[in-house]
This record gives C-alpha cells, structure tokens and sequence, in this order.
C-alpha cells in the first residue's frame, strides 16, 4: 500500500550513500540472487523486497562511496505491481531472516521471476537464446493448495544470546528469534510443538535440526528427529557414540519404490517432493541405458544411484563418486544388493583425473548433482574426456548450470533439454535438469 504523507522518510542528505540512508528508487528487472536492479544517482543498486515496476523507498544496506554497486531493502512500497501480495512470512522481510526473499510475490509470479532468471543467465553466459526463451518452471504437487508454505522437511535453526530458536539475519551472523517457521513441513512442524522448540530456552549459540521425512503415498511417514549440536534429542541430548543420527526417506521413481538412510545432518532435497520429481526426471532425462555404463557423479547418499542401478540393469553399470564419507558410508547401506554398482569416496575432479574408476574407459551417459558452487572446468573437461553419449546436470543455481554449460559446449555438447522445478518456494531458488548431448 502506498505510504501516506506524514509516513514519507526525510529526504537523504548523505549523497556519499551510507548504510541506513534512504532512497527513492524504480526497481527496473529481475537479477540472480533474489534482488532487482535500480538505480540511483547512476549507481546500480540491488534491492531486496521489490517487484519489477515498483517505485519503493529504499534502505541501504551496504553503500561504500567506492562500491561499484550497492545493497537496499525496500522498506515501503509507493507504487505496487500487480504481483505483490502480503507477505507469506513477515519475518523474512526487510531486515529479517534470510530464506524468504519472495514471500511477497504471488506464486505464478515466483515461477515466472525464476524462470526470467534461468532464461538470462542461460543466456549471457552461455550464449543461447532461441532454444531457452520460454522457461517453465513447474510447481511441485500440492504447492499451490499450500500456498507455498509447508514443502521443508529439513530447518536448521540457531539459539540467540537469549536461548530462543531463530534464523540469521540476511547477510548477517545475528539471529532473529522465531515463534515458527511457516516454510516448515506438517511434520517438521508438529516435531517442533513436540520438543518446544520454538518456547524452550536453548544454550545461546546452539544450533538445531529437524528433520522429518516426507511419507511415501499411502505409507506413514518414518519417525522424525531433532538433533542439538550433533547430539539426538529426546528431551535431552544422546551423547553416546552409536546413537542414531540417521533418518529413513522412501522414494518412488521408475514405478519402483526405494528406501533410502540419510544422515540427519547430511545433505538430502529438502522440499517433501522433490526426491522422488528429481529422480524421475533423472531417469527420464538418462532414456534407455539397459545395459550401459552411467556415471554418477556428486551422488551423496544414492538418491539417483539405485533407480540408475535398475535402469542399466543386471549387464549394466553405475558407477558413483562422493566426497562426503558419511554420505558414502550410507550409499554403500542404500545400494547393499545391487552389484552392479561401484561407489568411490573422493572429490569428483581427483576420481575422474586418476581414472582410477568403473568408467575409465568410458561412459554412456554422464549424471551429475554438484553442490551449488556447479562442477567447473576441470570437472567438466574429465567428464567429456570419457566421451558420452549425453550428460544429465541437476542443478540448484542457474548461474552455475549457464557456466558449465558453456563448458560443456566447447567440448561439444548441446543443450537439447531443460525442465525447472519450483522446489524452493518463497526464496529465489530454483532447481534445474539439463539434458546435454554430444
């Protein structure tokens, strides 16, 4: 709503632009990171908050005289887009907690703003236009009936110095403490009224996971779990060394369901569908590979590895790389049985530059999951040194994916697919496969 007269912040009268100064500015485009482009004075500025169009006044955040561009959150809207709607999760506006820079943006809104931004970063950096000029990202099962809300079956949150549970500021290390978190899951939410762990008093600095997995269509969800500094919960910390610190996940994928132990602090897809979209679409992207030799690259606790392993079949190949040694430990229990496939613990780009793995001589096709830093060049130039046929990239930061795809490109591989999926509703993320063939 426009601010009325009396509301209106005194003009700014520190031209150098420092931190807390207020401006009038008209946010112009979407940008990678959450944030829109406008200007001030000439000066680009990042703001956080806004919609295309919108005319905002503006805070600044991070405003060096010398920066090549500053940082502001709008703090009071005086012309709005049609798109804006009250915020999902105040919380998360300005001067809030991170994780929720969107909450106030219709959803097909949040599709379309991540899907401009896939288009443009596919675009400047690595070259292609026509081939991705209407990006569709798809919503996930049941996110509109939710509004957007309930997806995480994964929160992290931090003590403060008072011991309540809370987030961190954006682009801070001071936490905001919480009463809830409205992203969180039925099951990640009814776990935190269980321990109160929104009302109890924490040791300040301590840090919390909740994790409940999604249930499987007409299954009971496998129990939840609150781990405080490393430590289970079960109304006090379990200390002892063979305490479970896992959870079990069930994912049904190629019309074949998989039971999956992931390490409760360990990396696993946080929205409640996206294990199961994100296999499917792998197995999809990959095609017929009955007895051919995949690679699966970033392959954490075998979320792809098994429906790979059925794929190939029996004569076949999988052959997974992962650096983390806890989540390789629970992808050696995931895949017990399954002898077609050969698991390596180690950094991706020393596995595929010794060569000292099942697919030395070779690939059909390539899956990778890097984390969101992407594989780079090495990486990419190991990948293409074993010649396959295709390459499947997931990817959580299109930035990344545009850059390895270029990459790829100069070894000869071409963009030949691409779905989006809105697995990170609310915030800017969104998660990518990519089909590249040579």
């Amino acid at each position: 709503m426009p601010r009325t007269p009396e509301h209106r912040p005194a003009p700014a009268t520190d031209t150098t632009g420092a931190a807390g100064t207020v401006v009038e500015v008209t946010a112009e485009r979407v940008a990678h990171g959450g944030h829109c482009v406008a200007r001030h004075e000439g000066r680009v500025v990042f703001v956080r908050h806004t919609l295309p169009g919108e005319r905002v006044a503006a805070r600044l955040t991070e405003a060096e005289p010398d920066a090549t561009f500053w940082r502001a959150d709008a703090v009071e809207v005086l012309e709005a887009s049609p798109d804006r709607v009250p915020s999902a999760w105040p919380a998360a506006g300005p001067g809030g907690v991170g994780g929720g820079e969107l909450a106030h943006v219709a959803l097909p809104a949040q599709r379309r703003w991540k899907g401009g931004v896939v288009r443009e970063q596919l675009a400047r950096l690595a070259g292609l236009t026509g081939g991705v000029a209407d990006v569709v990202v798809e919503a996930a099962p049941g996110d509109d009936a939710r509004g957007g809300l309930g997806y995480r079956t994964r929160i992290e949150l931090v003590a403060d110095a008072a011991g309540r549970a809370g987030m961190r500021r954006h682009r801070s290390h001071d936490v905001v403490a919480l009463d809830d978190m409205p992203l969180a899951s039925e099951q990640v939410a009814a776990l935190a009224e269980r321990e109160g762990v929104f009302t109890r008093g924490w040791r300040a600095g301590s840090t919390l996971d909740l994790v409940a997995p999604a249930p499987a269509e007409g299954q009971e969800a496998a129990p939840a779990m609150l781990v405080v500094d490393g430590a289970p919960w079960h109304g006090r910390p379990d200390t002892r060394p063979n305490a479970r610190r896992t959870v079990t996940e069930t994912v049904s994928a190629g019309g074949r369901t998989y039971s999956y132990r992931v390490a409760a602090q360990g990396f696993w897809q946080v929205h409640r569908a996206a294990p199961w979209l994100l296999a499917q679409a792998v197995l999809d992207a990959v095609g017929h590979v009955d007895g051919g030799r995949v690679l699966d690259l970033y392959s954490g606790a075998g979320l792809f590895t098994s429906p790979l392993a059925d794929a190939v079949g029996a004569s076949g190949r999988v052959v997974a790389v992962e650096g983390d040694e806890d989540a390789v430990r629970n992808a050696r229990r995931n895949a017990h049985g399954l002898d077609q496939v050969e698991l390596h613990r180690g950094s991706v780009s020393t596995v595929l530059a010794a060569g000292a793995h099942g697919a030395a001589g070779g690939a059909d096709v390539v899956v990778l999951d890097p984390p969101r830093a992407g594989a780079g060049k090495k990486v990419v130039a190991s990948v293409a040194a074993l010649a396959p046929r295709r390459v499947v990239y997931v990817a959580c930061d299109p930035a990344a994916l545009a850059r390895d795809v270029a990459y790829l490109a100069g070894h000869g591989y071409g963009l030949t697919g691409l779905r989006s999926f809105d697995l990170f509703p609310m915030t800017h993320h969104v998660e990518c496969v990519a089909v590249l063939d040579r």
